[in-house]
């Protein structure tokens, strides 16, 4: 069989690299996963995108009935590798749902792992910091390196410290 770039990423090799990508359904997230996919598509490495789920923290024992956690972030997973891979999801994409910290998640996801990609920002936090509590986290912590995504520069913050749309960690 002659590989093309077409053909590589679908070999199954014993060897074959593996990307994780945080994935939280907000838009550096979503830059995130779309740059995995296209390093994992030119590698031929599996795409292993990874929600993390919590119960929220209240301040009363309300049961809410008739939700789930896990269930929301599955399909926030789901839609968000639907958007990213529209022709179809490839065979070499395998998504992850995981309870426990976004954080904790993502940084035991990297054992083994190739790299890791995370967006700079995510739902939680404080709008103006330039990289969140994850993807600080696992520049720090993940056992590969890192790829931390951020929005292009002018693309709606005049933010003159941005040189770059990418920085990486190890």
């Amino acid at each position: 069989m002659t590989l093309t770039p077409e053909t590589e990423a679908t070999v199954p090799s014993p060897t074959r690299e593996r990307i994780v990508v945080g994935v939280d359904g907000s838009a550096h997230s979503r830059l995130a996963l779309a740059r995995a996919a296209q390093l994992a598509a030119e590698s031929g490495s599996i795409l292993e995108p990874v929600i993390a789920w919590q119960y929220p923290m209240m301040a009363n024992a309300l049961v809410l009935e008739n939700w789930s956690p896990e269930l929301d972030a599955g399909v926030t997973l789901r839609d968000c590798i639907r958007d990213a891979f529209p022709a179809g999801v490839p065979e070499w994409v395998k998504p992850t749902v995981v309870p426990g910290p976004a954080a904790h998640a993502i940084i035991e996801a990297s054992r083994g792992a190739d790299l890791v990609v995370v967006g700079s920002r995510g739902h939680g936090g404080f709008a103006g910091l330039m990289l969140g509590s994850v993807s600080s986290a696992c520049a720090e912590y993940a056992h590969c390196p890192v790829l931390v995504m951020r929005e292009p520069v002018g693309a709606g913050h005049d933010d003159r410290r941005r040189s770059a749309s990418a920085a990486v960690a190890h």
